[in-house]
């Protein structure tokens, strides 16, 4: 699994220039061209696929209600549920046009800001679920998605996260949706381990000892068996069960390494960029006059710092987690300190998560 919806997620320095900068999900929404969507996301896939990564952690699909949610940026529906759905299932269905790719449409569900995003509860009752949040997931569901993605908020009068609701993945997700695949946590999005009984399948990263073996023994066999299913299921639609992969051990830096980038991707990516430019009223103003100096960029964004996704894994913190994971086990628990102290999930903005993004 690799982040994120609008390219191959380059974590760190060494691999920025080696995969297509792609235009983000809400520019593809504003060209109304799922055919341009698709081609868009086959490419992604590819590039994917050239790095060692065989599941594309999007699109991401949610609803705009929040005009300075951080996230934004990242779905691909915009403010209107139907042009998401059109745009959703091409964006799956251009994955699943390379053999052994899998798409995950995330974040399900009502992950509407970015502010307390763990903490925040979203209200919404069954109608406006249904009519406004849902349906580019259900989009996404018809379009045979390999996989769903959890959201860090709660949801509902009980503020349950929704990575443990029974109401959202079991009974909405799986039952009235008729959802097959499998269901996985954002990362740490998972609190519990009876959220395999609400229909979490899988938790990332790793077990978090949430889904170890000893405590997955206690949950009920029903459950465990239909988890397992969901995921082997898949695997095997997906030609995977028996595909000789280029990395079978991470971490695969060998592979990592590669060059994904094309002169055709390179030629598809200005075009959707271009094609994503949408002017309502010009008014004598463009093109911009050669003697303008100076534009101001309005608002709250216009000074955001942005979060270098890259600090956590390189420098002291690195050199740190290192050194307590390997004498203490206590790694984990350094990493998690760090992206608390450096604020990068409390703010109003999101940076992370993009081809283009480095350190």
């Amino acid at each position: 699994m690799q982040d994120s919806s609008a390219g191959f997620r380059t974590y760190w320095d060494w691999m920025v220039g080696t995969v297509t900068v792609w235009p983000c999900l809400l520019a593809l929404s504003a060209t109304w061209d799922p055919a341009l969507v698709r081609r868009v996301s086959r490419g992604i896939a590819v590039e994917f696929q050239t790095k060692g990564a065989n599941t594309v952690l999007g699109p991401g699909v949610n609803v705009q209600r929040v005009a300075r949610a951080g996230r934004n940026f990242e779905y691909l529906s915009g403010e209107d549920p139907a042009l998401g759905s059109k745009l959703v299932a091409a964006y799956v269905q251009g994955v699943h046009d390379v053999p052994g790719m899998m798409a995950v449409v995330k974040h399900f569900a009502f992950n509407q800001q970015e502010t307390h995003r763990t903490t925040e509860t979203s209200m919404v009752d069954s109608v406006v679920a249904w009519e406004m949040y849902y349906p580019p997931f259900e989009a996404a569901v018809r379009a045979n998605v390999s996989g769903v993605m959890c959201s860090y908020n709660e949801a509902g009068e009980s503020s349950t996260h929704t990575c443990e609701s029974a109401q959202l993945l079991s009974e909405d997700l799986k039952t009235k949706m008729g959802f097959r695949g499998f269901v996985v946590s954002d990362w740490w999005a998972a609190h519990s381990p009876d959220a395999l009984s609400a229909g979490l399948d899988v938790v990332m990263p790793g077990t978090q000892d949430l889904f170890a073996l000893d405590l997955l023994e206690a949950q009920p066999r029903a459950d465990v068996e239909d988890a397992a299913t969901r995921v082997v299921t898949a695997v095997i639609s997906r030609g995977l069960l028996h595909s000789e992969p280029d990395c079978p051990t991470p971490p695969c830096l060998e592979v990592m390494h590669r060059s994904a980038r094309s002169f055709e991707h390179d030629i598809l990516a200005q075009q959707a960029a271009r094609d994503s430019v949408v002017l309502l009223q010009n008014g004598g103003v463009l093109p911009i006059s050669p003697n303008i100096s100076k534009i101001a960029i309005i608002g709250a964004a216009a000074k955001a710092e942005s979060f270098d996704p890259t600090t956590c894994n390189t420098g002291g913190w690195r050199q740190l987690a290192n050194g307590l994971w390997n004498v203490l086990g206590l790694g984990r628990a350094v990493e998690k300190l760090c992206m608390a102290w450096e604020g990068w999930n409390t703010g109003d903005y999101y940076s992370g998560g993009g081809p283009g993004q480095g350190g």
